[in-house]
């Protein structure tokens, strides 16, 4: 810290010395320049001293530090002073004398004490240490310039342990390492010029190999390309090399460029690969066993010739490695074992003599079991064949090489012979697909819909099935079916019917059925190679046309199975005749249909539908037969039909729901009348009940008089007694009178009530037969008020035209009002389409509000403007 802010204060005083003072105080190990302007001479003041600055002399360094040099470093000092003993030497002018151009390294042991920098001289190069060189190291020194013995260029090694000192002639180029040889390895060297290295002379870019062992330190003139690893060789494994030059190998075997051979594990357990040579790669032991052989191509004889087209067998048991140049035909073959079933179809390649049977090139035979076999090596294996097992429903196709007949070989254990082969069946992809279809479900194979809107067959083949193309095909003909099989060769045809295996010919084919299907009707919806005689049925649709022009869409169902006799080829000839039995007998069938309908009215049609379909298809036979292929029609059902047009379709279903409507309100009518009839009659019976009672009441009353009557006579007597009877006869025919008027009254009332039911009952019969007439009246009249409204809806929207509704739709509700109030309207409604709307008293609103203004009451729901427009249109119009 103190020195810190002594060389502060010191630069500090500095700046003031050189700005404002002549007075250089200089500390010890530092100095000043000073040049004498009058003669331009450069002196040095070396502290510590006080220098007082004269008037013609200028201070141009400094103070400096010296350079002080630690133990064992250096620095570089251009442009150095002439010295001798150390001591600066002037000229004649007073002027240190400076060696120009030149560098100087000063060393620790010449300078232990700092020194400074005179006049003319820099620091080239800063305090540097020495360099120091470890073991197994090395320096490359290159010269700069000549000086001793040593010319510019030349270069050499400065080998450690050591230190290095350097000297302004030379420079360090780089520093290298030495390179480890270990066992089993070796260094590849090559010789950057001519030279001499272990006393051995070399050529610029030779190469060689150092192999002993240990730390190898390469001199200038040697490059190391890279350390070469040895190949460990085993009893199974050998090195395969190739002469890149010629040389002789470390084995003192001399070799020419190009040449091959092998190094086996007998000449060197590791060898290192030289530099003229190239590995090719490695060859593994080969190793037969017993019941093995191989044929070694292109041999090497004993004097290491290649025989070139020549094979040679070698056999089991033994051991070789292949030399290059051989190669094995087809790897380590097997023996060849045969069992009594197997034998091997033998040709040969050229001629030969096997055992005492002279044998030509060309020939082909037969080697069959039991016995093992190896072929020579003039003889080709063509194939090994086994004997084919064949049931009673089993069969292969067999081919004869020499005449080229093809035949069907079956129920026997056979065995091909040197002349024959199998015979592959090929088959459409259609067949292929429809065998593997029914082999799993034995059904028809539907039609399905592609991806482009076309029918195409995809049927789910068994990821098992897969067909000997040399075994012959067979089909399992279904129970009650038949299938007709056609020979191209014999340009003949069969007829099969099942339950039946079928087993096809060499020239045979099956017949592709391509039947309709669907509802209604399609022409190639089914595939099958059995056709079913049935009895079975077919639901088709059709669509016929009445003679008041009614079209209706039939659904029908036909019973159908073919007339044949199986003992009689006549009959069942025909049923092949024609291709889609399905699709002829339903077009048949619907022409005689279409035309039976066509002559009667769709009223009649309704009620004898059954009659006419059933005369239009059978006459009046029971049964109708189609001869071409005698398909025999047993029975047709109509399983439904209704109308073709909406519009008939429509009315047809508002006069079915209009005259239940009517019977619905006469029932009601009628139980209502009933009900009142009968509470009229107990009416009646109870008015009755209550007369009778009355007049039973006044019998009652007329003896409770005449009791009275004789009681006061006996109480009274004379006038009091002709009082009595006089109030007793007049009771009396009081009581006759109101009664007679009371049964009077009854019939009159019995009476009236009949003439009232009667009536009643008239007046009801007339009302139903008014309502009745009323109400299809009402029909009417609405059904032509509807198609008034809708052709007036369609004029108004006509008028209106699109860009009018489409600009009525766009704009707000004043526009809208506007729109309304232009088109002539006497009311209109302008709402929010924000609030809903109440349609229910909006309606209300609509018919109560005085003067045909529309009220919109609020929480209304939103309705388009179209709607708006549709709906004041219908009230402007009501």
């Amino acid at each position: 810290g103190i020195n810190a802010e002594y060389m502060g204060y010191m630069s500090s005083k500095k700046g003031k010395q050189a700005s404002d003072s002549s007075v250089f105080r200089i500390p010890p190990n530092k100095y000043i320049h000073v040049l004498d302007n009058n003669e331009n001479i450069k002196s040095i003041i070396i502290g510590p001293t006080t220098y007082v600055k004269k008037e013609h002399e200028d201070v141009i360094k400094g103070p400096e530090d010296m350079i002080a040099l630690p133990p064992d470093h250096f620095c570089v000092i251009s442009n150095p002073v002439v010295c001798e003993k150390k001591i600066p030497i002037k000229n004649d002018f007073g002027e240190f004398k400076i060696q120009f151009g030149l560098e100087e390294i000063r060393q620790s042991k010449d300078y232990p004490d700092p020194f400074p920098l005179y006049p003319g001289e820099e620091l080239a190069k800063d305090i540097t240490p020495f360099k120091v060189v470890e073991n197994n190291c090395a320096l490359i020194i290159k010269a700069i310039r000549n000086f001793e013995n040593r010319n510019a260029g030349d270069k050499w090694l400065f080998p450690g342990p050591g230190v290095y000192v350097p000297k302004v002639d030379e420079e360090i180029e780089k520093q290298i390492e030495a390179f480890i040889i270990k066992q089993n390895q070796a260094l590849k060297l090559k010789a950057i010029r001519d030279t001499v290295i272990k006393g051995k002379p070399r050529r610029a870019g030779e190469v060689w190999l150092e192999r002993e062992q240990g730390a190898y330190l390469p001199g200038v003139d040697e490059e190391v390309i890279s350390p070469m690893d040895g190949k460990v060789l085993t009893d199974k494994k050998a090195l395969w090399l190739k002469a890149t030059a010629k040389f002789t190998d470390i084995y003192k075997v001399e070799r020419k460029a190009g040449e091959e051979w092998l190094v086996t594990k007998d000449m060197a357990e590791v060898h290192i690969r030289d530099v003229y040579e190239e590995t090719v790669g490695e060859v593994k032991l080969t190793t037969l066993a017993k019941n093995q052989y191989c044929v070694v191509l292109d041999p090497i004889d004993k004097n290491g010739k290649p025989q070139f087209g020549i094979k040679e067998l070698r056999k089991g048991e033994q051991s070789f490695f292949l030399k290059p140049g051989e190669s094995l035909k087809n790897g380590i073959q097997q023996v060849r074992v045969l069992n009594e079933h197997q034998s091997l179809l033998l040709q040969a390649r050229e001629n030969l003599i096997d055992g005492s049977q002279k044998i030509s090139a060309g020939t082909k035979w037969i080697v069959s079991g039991p016995r093992d076999y190896i072929p020579p090596v003039e003889v080709d294996i063509l194939e090994e064949r086994q004997s084919i097992p064949l049931d009673e429903n089993e069969g292969i196709y067999v081919r004869n090489m020499k005449t080229g007949e093809v035949r069907t070989v079956k129920n026997v254990v056979y065995r091909l012979t040197a002349d024959e082969m199998l015979w592959e069946k090929e088959l459409t992809d259609e067949m292929e697909e429809l065998l593997a279809y029914q082999a799993g479900s034995g059904g028809f194979a539907p039609a399905v819909v592609s991806e482009g809107g076309g029918r195409a067959y995809k049927q789910d083949v068994p990821s098992s099935y897969k067909r000997d193309k040399s075994r012959a095909i067979t089909f399992r003909a279904p129970h009650n079916s038949a299938v007709q099989l056609f020979d191209y060769k014999k340009k003949k045809s069969r007829i099969i019917f099942g339950p039946e295996l079928v087993m096809l010919e060499p020239y045979e084919e099956i017949t592709i059925l391509r039947l309709s299907g669907d509802v209604p009707k399609k022409e190639n919806q089914l595939k099958n190679l059995a056709l079913l005689l049935g009895p079975d049925f077919m639901v088709d649709q059709i669509i016929v046309e009445t003679s008041d022009h009614a079209r209706l869409y039939l659904k029908l169902a036909y019973n159908w199975r073919f007339q044949i006799n199986k003992q009689d080829p006549s009959t069942y000839e025909k049923i092949f005749a024609v291709s889609d039995f399905i699709g002829e007998a339903s077009k048949t069938l619907a022409s005689r249909i279409r035309g039976a309908v066509s002559g009667v009215s769709f009223d009649q049609f309704h009620k004898r539908s059954t009659e006419i379909i059933q005369n239009a298809v059978f006459g009046k036979e029971k049964e109708f037969v189609i001869k071409t292929n005698n398909l025999l029609i047993t029975s047709v059902d109509i399983q439904g039909f209704e109308p073709v047009e909406a519009s008939t379709r429509q009315s047809l279903e508002m006069s079915i729901k209009l005259a239940i409507d009517i019977s619905s309100k006469a029932q009601e009518d009628r139980a209502k009348h009933e009900a009142e009839q009968a509470e009229q009659r107990a009416k009646g019976e109870r008015d009755k009940q209550a007369i009778d009672d009355q007049a039973e009441a006044e019998k009652k009353r007329i003896e409770l008089f005449k009791l009275e009557a004789e009681s006061a006579s006996v109480e009274t007597t004379g006038k009091a007694i002709a009082i009595a009877k006089a109030h007793a006869e007049a009771a009396s025919i009081n009581g006759k009178a109101e009664l007679e008027q009371a049964t009077l009254q009854v019939n009159a009332i019995q009476i009236k009530q009949k003439e009232e039911l009667e009536i009643l009952k008239k007046r009801y019969e007339a009302e139903e037969h008014h309502n009745q007439s009323m109400m299809e009246l009402e029909v009417n009249t609405q059904k032509q008020l509807a198609e008034i409204e809708a052709a007036k809806f369609k004029k108004t929207i006509d008028s209106l035209g699109k860009e009018t509704l489409i600009s009525m739709a766009k704009a707000g509700p004043a526009a809208q009002a506007k729109l309304l109030a232009g088109l002539g309207l006497k009311g209109y409604m302008i709402i929010d389409a924000k609030n809903p709307i109440n349609l229910f008293n909006t309606a209300q609103g609509m018919i109560a509000s005085p003067q045909g203004q529309m009220s919109v009451p609020e929480n209304t729901p939103q309705l388009s403007a179209l709607t708006w427009v549709y709906l004041c249109l219908l009230y402007t119009s009501d």
